[in-house]
């Protein structure tokens, strides 16, 4: 241990402690503290600096190996990593209290309740799995209590939205696009990495790669159908993927929602975005009597809850139901 880190150090510690003991007893523990250390290498490091974190490093391998999507690993990265900067300590020595000033410091910014629940979430599932592999003995999570959130009311598309949207369209394959989002529910991400021979349009099918890699099979309307064999019979490259943007280029999900972003204001609809697709294809399933399970294996959901957070229903339907099963 170099001369001048123990000086460094025995000065902190004298600082540290002048209040609480007398001088006899500061050198005394000074003069112990120095003839412990004398045999380590003393090298000091800042908390505030947070980059390489092996345990997160472990934690992101872990969640490659099982599959999850890139995305949602960057996702997780980072909300893990701004957390640690701004409470300038690493994973390990985390606590609860700095997890609830970060929180709170976050909420006095402004940033919405929904996205706190997000991020604390996001630290549960981390935590969690660091105690599950014995990599933490405490969890500093296991007392961070779920944000309440104020539920917003859930909008779907109604049939006369869809017909708007349809008819604002300015080309066969933007026409192609919607109907395609409204029949399949494919999320954005998986229809723009479909290629040409992804789809049957004998069977009306669609063979959709999703999160974790998972294949999935998702189904056409007939009308859709329709659209996309006349939007390919129509094309003149020979580009593999289904949807094509500028310089037939494979069409890329900011090209999509820039595309019905227009699209919304030509047809006077509100609130237009690929996911509402998705809700609006599982509520309209499940007001048709499809069973919740089938319909969480045309989203490529796991978890039944999920999905049911994607259907909305109204006093109508629970009325009529009652009417019906009372």
């Amino acid at each position: 241990m170099s001369i001048e880190a123990k000086a460094t150090l025995l000065k902190a510690m004298e600082h540290q402690l002048s209040t609480e003991i007398t001088a006899a007893d500061m050198s005394k523990v000074l003069t112990a503290l120095a003839d412990q250390l004398a045999g380590y290498e003393l090298v000091q490091t800042d908390p505030g600096v947070i980059g390489a974190d092996d345990l997160l490093d472990a934690y992101t391998a872990a969640m490659q190996i099982q599959g999850r999507s890139p995305k949602t690993i960057e996702r997780y990265r980072y909300i893990i990593l701004r957390m640690m900067e701004v409470v300038r300590v690493n994973t390990r020595n985390i606590t609860v209290y700095h997890l609830r000033q970060y929180l709170a410091q976050e909420k006095s910014r402004g940033i919405a309740d929904s996205t706190l629940e997000g991020n604390r979430q996001v630290f549960s599932s981390y935590f969690n799995w660091l105690q599950r592999e014995g990599l933490i003995t405490t969890n500093p999570t296991a007392n961070l209590g779920a944000i309440k959130c104020q539920k917003k009311i859930k909008i779907i598309y109604s049939d006369i939205d869809i017909e708007r949207l349809k008819f604002s369209c300015k080309s066969l394959r933007d026409r192609a696009i919607v109907c395609f989002l409204r029949s399949t529910g494919c999320r954005i991400s998986e229809m723009t990495q479909l290629n040409r021979n992804d789809i049957d349009l004998a069977a009306l099918e669609v063979t959709v790669l999703g999160k974790g890699n998972k294949e999935r099979t998702v189904y056409l309307d007939q009308v859709t159908g329709m659209l996309i064999k006349e939007y390919i019979d129509q094309r003149t490259d020979d580009h593999p993927a289904l949807f094509v943007g500028k310089g037939t280029e494979r069409l890329k999900p900011g090209g999509v929602r820039y595309m019905l972003r227009h699209l919304a204001e030509r047809a006077s609809v509100n609130h237009v975005h690929p996911h509402k697709f998705r809700r609006t294809l599982a509520t309209t399933l499940i007001r048709h009597g499809m069973p919740i399970q089938e319909v969480a294996a045309i989203l490529g959901h796991d978890k039944l809850d999920t999905t049911m957070q994607y259907v909305v229903l109204d006093k109508s339907d629970v009325k009529n139901s009652y009417r019906k099963y009372a």
